[in-house]
């Protein structure tokens, strides 16, 4: 009843209350974002939904035209490809604001696994095994408060499984709470190339 019915219904409402809010913002965002670096204030990127479907996820863009698309983290100059207005936005995940449109449109959530790449098909699977592709992405999650781009593919799937079986409106007011927490902390963000594991040598990207 709550992930067919409330769930949904407290996306849209939320997602079209937070887009009238911050409408002038993301404005004055998208002008610094084109005046500071060639190329468009928007990166769009298809991104894997629910039911194993790509949509079409938007983000303020960060990085400097011709970044290699794979996570930051997995860079070897992170610092060199992320431009001055990209790094204060990162920073406090203000880059992210544009996803409102995708969660108002239900192609997201505001709780759920992060959206795969495309082409990340070890991820994907190993989602499956949990059921965590049959649910809506989300804008944030409880892998994400759970260690974010620290975590490695099976960790992190596992900790999407373990949210589809606890969700409700309790537990994703607990991730929320937790979302704003480690904004402000800046808990899990990697930004450089990581110590490899088994899984990021095989994967494009991972989330």
């Amino acid at each position: 009843m709550y992930a067919k019915f409330f769930k949904p219904f407290f996306d849209f409402a939320a997602a079209l209350i937070l887009i009238l809010l911050t409408l002038l913002p993301m404005a004055v965002i998208a002008l610094a974002v084109l005046v500071t670096s060639p190329g468009h204030a928007f990166y769009c990127q298809k991104r894997v939904g629910k039911g194993k479907k790509l949509f079409t996820l938007i983000k303020f863009r960060t990085m400097k035209k011709g970044t290699p698309e794979v996570a930051t983290h997995l860079l070897q100059n992170p610092e060199d490809r992320i431009t001055g207005v990209g790094r204060f936005l990162r920073r406090f995940s203000l880059d992210e604001l544009p996803q409102l449109f995708n969660i108002l449109t239900f192609k997201m959530s505001f709780v759920g696994p992060r959206p795969a790449l495309w082409n990340q098909d070890d991820l994907v699977a190993e989602r499956d095994r949990y059921g965590a592709n049959d649910v809506r992405p989300g804008l944030t999650g409880w892998a994400q408060i759970n260690g974010r781009d620290e975590l490695s593919i099976p960790a992190k799937a596992a900790l999407d499984g373990e949210y589809v079986k606890r969700m409700g409106p309790g537990f994703d007011f607990k991730c929320l709470i937790g979302t704003v927490r480690a904004v402000f902390r800046a808990e899990g963000v990697v930004e450089g190339a990581a110590k490899e594991t088994t899984e990021e040598k095989n994967s494009d990207n991972i989330g």
